[in-house]
């Protein structure tokens, strides 16, 4: 492999981790922006309440978009294991 294919091979790495690690970032840290500004508005201070609703997020996204996920994981393993024949 060239240094081209190598760089090539860890953008589509990268761009494979976003894919999949994006939506559940993005939901994380909106449940947690909002919860907090809900519990600064109430002056409610019980930690535990962001944690189980940034559970609840990921679990329901999990089973809304997991099938996706997956789609796209195997899809960038498959790929990977057909440039196995071109490494020298």
């Amino acid at each position: 492999m060239s240094d081209v294919d190598i760089v090539h091979v860890l953008r589509m790495m990268c761009v494979a981790g976003v894919k999949v690690a994006g939506p559940i970032l993005a939901a994380i840290l909106g449940v947690g922006i909002f919860v907090s500004l809900v519990q600064t508005i109430t002056q409610i201070q019980e930690q535990a309440v962001v944690y189980v609703l940034k559970f609840c997020a990921v679990g329901l996204l999990l089973l809304v978009m997991g099938p996706w996920m997956l789609q796209e994981l195997s899809g960038f393993v498959h790929t990977m294991w057909a440039r196995i024949p071109d490494v020298r």
